[in-house]
């Protein structure tokens, strides 16, 4: 039996991952759900934000569904995120972000595109030192790393249907390091049967805007698609309603893109569909396809017939609007 890895977090994130393992756990797909935990609430309680048995259970199992993750409150420079360490220890080198508007009247553009994102190296190594009154960070960009994402765009457009990919960089200003990242990725884009193109960074966050239409898939290094992927989804429905994926070669662990939002946490009045999105896209990495297909047909046909939460124009709270989401799935 697959056996996948259920880890609420801090904020809203136990209260959109209840919500989701509503419905999964009612669409009896034969799958092991364990708990685990991690974050500033199981610091909280355990003086750990990532426990040693929460590695072992990610260890044994294929799989993830985490919700969202609160960065303490005071600043701490040695402070290092779980999530971080999760990538590290796992190599989830590769960020996969859906930016697609579910129903169109939720899209501000007419964008239909995937973000493939570095997920382990470019500026977030946490290899900062202060030396003469500077912080110095390294910046790491490496062939390996560059071949393996853009290795991973080819797969995702290809299994998306799409027909190109665009390589977004600095080279015309980080010569070396992303200079390093455009050849890798002309040369392994070469005998793929896709086209390829390229774009500088800022001019691709004005052109999501301004020409959505001539984006399929991006791949990008780590602090770009950190940043692209959320202006995508400010721009296909908000944050409640984008999904992400971090995968490596032999475990993958899913996350919805928004935060924790304290300011909301307990209020019952989050959207859990980034979440419930982001469940799909486990499903199909676990080979469920059509399970996944269900899943989102059922998001899909809730939010059309009116059911829904308050941020997108409706008046549910976060577990009813699961319960709605529940129903479609069952009288299909």
């Amino acid at each position: 039996m697959t056996r996948v890895a259920v880890m609420g977090g801090d904020g809203i994130g136990p209260e959109v991952v209840d919500a989701t393992m509503h419905i999964l756990e009612q669409m009896e797909l034969g799958l092991e759900f364990v708990r685990a935990e991690m974050g500033l609430a199981c610091f909280e309680r355990t003086g750990h934000h990532l426990p040693k048995e929460t590695i072992k259970t990610l260890e044994s199992s294929r799989a993830a569904l985490f919700g969202a993750i609160t960065t303490p409150p005071r600043p701490d420079p040695d402070h290092r995120s779980p999530i971080l360490q999760l990538r590290n220890h796992f190599d989830l080198y590769a960020n996969v972000r859906p930016c697609t508007p579910l129903l169109p009247e939720l899209g501000k553009v007419d964008l239909n595109a995937v973000i493939v994102r570095e997920n382990t190296e470019g500026m977030y190594t946490g290899r900062e030192r202060e030396e003469d009154g500077a912080v110095i960070l390294e910046r790491v960009v490496s062939e390996r790393g560059c071949h393996r994402i853009v290795e991973k765009a080819i797969d995702v457009a290809r299994s998306r249907g799409m027909h190109k990919v665009t390589c977004v960089h600095k080279a015309n200003v980080l010569r070396r390091s992303d200079g390093l990242f455009r050849r890798v990725f002309y040369a392994t884009m070469e005998n793929s049967g896709l086209q390829a193109d390229d774009m500088i960074v800022d001019a691709t966050a004005a052109a999501l805007i301004s020409k959505p239409s001539v984006f399929e898939c991006i791949v990008t290094l780590n602090l770009y698609g950190d940043i692209l992927s959320d202006e995508a989804a400010a721009l296909t429905g908000g944050l409640g309603m984008a999904p992400s994926a971090n995968i490596g070669d032999s475990f993958a662990l899913f996350e919805p893109v928004h935060g924790s939002a304290p300011d909301i946490a307990g209020k019952d009045i989050a959207n859990p569909s980034a979440t419930i999105l982001t469940a799909c896209m486990l499903l199909e990495y676990v080979d469920m396809k059509d399970a996944a297909i269900d899943l989102r047909s059922a998001l899909v046909r809730t939010l059309k017939e009116g059911d829904r939460t308050r941020d997108i124009g409706g008046t549910l709270g976060t577990m009813r609007f699961a319960e709605k989401v529940a129903e479609r799935l069952t009288s299909d």
